[in-house]
Order: C-alpha cells, then sequence, then structure tokens
C-alpha cells in the first residue's frame, strides 16, 4: 500500500480532523500568537483555580451546622488593596505583549516581492509585482492569474478536498513578502492561519500585510468573510520555495 500521500499531508500546513490546536507557525507572527495565547492561557488558568478554590472554600466553612453564627465582616482595606493591586499587575503581563505584536502585525518591512490579491465571487486572481510598477503599466512587469478551487471529482491522491487550487501561489522562504488585498465586487477576507494573516478584501480599498515564511511549505487558507453562495469554495494556498525554485516558477510562468 501506498503511503505517500499519507507524508505529503502530513507535511503541509492545513486544518486536520478534530484538529484542536493551532497549526504549525510558519512566521514569526504566527510564533508570536500563539506564544501570546498560552501566555494568557496560563493567567486564566491560575486565575480559575483560585476562583475554584474560593468557592469550594466558601461552600464548605460558611455552612450554617459548621458556622452558625455567620461573620459581620463588611470592610477590608487590605484585601481591597490586594485585589486591585494583583490583577492589574496580570493586566500588565498580558498588555504589554499585546501591544508589541499588534504594532508588529502592522509594521511592513521593506518587501522584496510585493503580490497584490484580488477576491472574486467565488475565485482570487493575484498579481505578482516582479519590479517597480503601478499595476497600470504593461504585462511584462507583473505576473497575473487566477486561481480557483479544484472540484472534487478531480481531485488526485493526497490533494485536500475544498482546499485545493489550480494555481497556486509560489514564494520565495525566507524573505519578506508584502501583500496589497483588495475586492472587485463583494467583501473577501484573505486568511492563512498557518503563516498567522487574515486580511479584509474591501472593494475600491487597498490593505496591506507583511509576511515573512521561515520555512518551505504548502500553507492553505479560504476566504473568511461571508460573501455569498460558494462563500466556502474559494481557498487559499502558497507555496513557499527556496529562491532558485522561485526564479524557475517565474520564468515558465513568463515563458
Amino acid at each position: 500500500m501506498n503511503y505517500g500521500w499519507f507524508f505529503l499531508i502530513a507535511l503541509c500546513d492545513a486544518p486536520e480532523p478534530w484538529q484542536i490546536g493551532f497549526q504549525d507557525a510558519a512566521t514569526p507572527m504566527m510564533q508570536g500568537m500563539i506564544d501570546l495565547h498560552h501566555d494568557i492561557l496560563f493567567f486564566l488558568v491560575i486565575i480559575l483555580i483560585f476562583v475554584l478554590w474560593m468557592l469550594v472554600r466558601t461552600l464548605w466553612h460558611f455552612d450554617s451546622k459548621r458556622n452558625p453564627i455567620p461573620e459581620r465582616v463588611v470592610h477590608g482595606t487590605t484585601i481591597e488593596i490586594l485585589w486591585t493591586i494583583f490583577p492589574s499587575i496580570i493586566l500588565m503581563f498580558i498588555a504589554i505583549p499585546s501591544f508589541a505584536l499588534l504594532y508588529s502585525m502592522d509594521e511592513v518591512v521593506d518587501p522584496a516581492i510585493t503580490i497584490k490579491a484580488i477576491g472574486h465571487q467565488w475565485y482570487w486572481s493575484y498579481d505578482i509585482l516582479l519590479y517597480y510598477s503601478d499595476y497600470n503599466s504593461s504585462d511584462e512587469q507583473s505576473l497575473a492569474f487566477d486561481s480557483y478551487m479544484i472540484p472534487e471529482d478531480e481531485l488526485e491522491l493526497g490533494q485536500l478536498r475544498l482546499l485545493e487550487v489550480d494555481n497556486r501561489v509560489v514564494v520565495p522562504a525566507q524573505t519578506h513578502l508584502r501583500f496589497l488585498i483588495t475586492s472587485a465586487d463583494v467583501l473577501h477576507s484573505w486568511a492563512v492561519p498557518s503563516l498567522g494573516v487574515k486580511c479584509d478584501a474591501v472593494p475600491g480599498r487597498l490593505n496591506q500585510a507583511s509576511i515573512f515564511i521561515k520555512r518551505e511549505g504548502v500553507y492553505y487558507g479560504q476566504c473568511s468573510e461571508l460573501c455569498g453562495t460558494n462563500h466556502g469554495f474559494m481557498p487559499i494556498v502558497l507555496e513557499a520555495v527556496a529562491l532558485d525554485d522561485y526564479v524557475s516558477w517565474v520564468s515558465n510562468k513568463l515563458e
């Protein structure tokens, strides 16, 4: 029995059946999101345990049989100071990393390649800027193509249902990329979970996202904004390759 398809899927950054956690991070931004999630979850677990302990302790000690005469303490300066200071400290530990991450998400590093992603009902089209262009010049300066979902009856062994496309976006790994995202009709959203990017595609407006893919691989995403009947049938596939392979891909596309 051929298990090649299993290893192909295992190496792809795509959703898995019964998946609970995040996909493997392929960008520093996504790694930062995962780390922030774990940090916040740590504080949430500590708070949950403390609150449960207080509830159990209250139910146990303040029972009419064990304590027939209830306490009449209605004010405590010390406890009020403590439950003001400690939550403030916890919020600071959460806020500072999140502010840094939010700032990094909006910061666009000087890109080596700019790619324009345009949402349509119901497919994506891409325009890869090969060198300086304002997207109004000749086609020789950019590489444009459409990306449609492969129908289920045309899938090959190892390909993922509702996630494969006929034209993948091939990009070089270890390279700063800029995506300009817009729409030709209605609201869409260009989202790839393992890259930590989700950017709205708004008609008449350009949004941008900076991506630095750390490793080679195939990364799957989908439109994440309800855009009509076939909203669930416009996947996104990025393939990160070595720089030499990217140059070869561009050359083949231009021929």
